[in-house]
């Protein structure tokens, strides 16, 4: 039995803002896609808050739940207390994928092995959630597809692809 590797999916405008008021401040359909098709059949894992924004659990995965919450319980999710007991539940998987939200974030990128980070370009200035700053030092970019902005999509965005040094 070994531990997982560790992916985080967001998507984060070019300040690294990733939410505002529990909500994502932007609506992009290809990026809704993008994310189903990476979690498929694995473990999402979230925190309570990012859960409670999305309002039910996702079909076709493990949704785990991080909580401090001793008596938070939903439909079809597990609840963890801990991401050490998150990588304890997961510890036969190949790969699990962090989901959100910014708190959920900075405890989990030590952990993580690869970032995809749809980057919309844009800048958020009122918001009140954000991803971590990566730092070049430990992350390289392998790989980075440019969309842009349509009568679908408010703004330009890419799927990038970062693998840890």
């Amino acid at each position: 039995m070994s531990n997982p590797s560790v992916t985080l999916i967001v998507a984060a405008a070019e300040n690294n803002a990733i939410g505002k008021g529990n909500k994502m401040p932007w609506h992009l359909p290809n990026d809704f896609k993008y994310f189903k098709t990476q979690t498929m059949n694995h473990s999402i894992i979230m925190g309570r808050k990012t859960f409670e924004s999305i309002g039910k659990a996702l079909p076709g995965r493990r949704n785990i739940v991080i909580s401090r919450q001793p008596l938070f319980s939903a439909d079809e999710v597990d609840v963890a207390n801990s991401l050490q007991d998150v990588m304890n539940y997961c510890r036969d998987e190949n790969e699990i994928f962090i989901i959100g939200g910014a708190e959920i974030y900075k405890q989990s990128i030590e952990l993580a092995d690869k970032i995809l980070l749809t980057r919309v370009h844009t800048k958020i200035p009122d918001a009140d959630a954000y991803f971590p700053t990566l730092l070049e030092s430990e992350w390289d970019l392998i790989s980075q597809e440019n969309h842009y902005k349509d009568e679908k999509h408010q703004y330009d965005y890419s799927f990038e692809i970062y693998k840890r040094k």
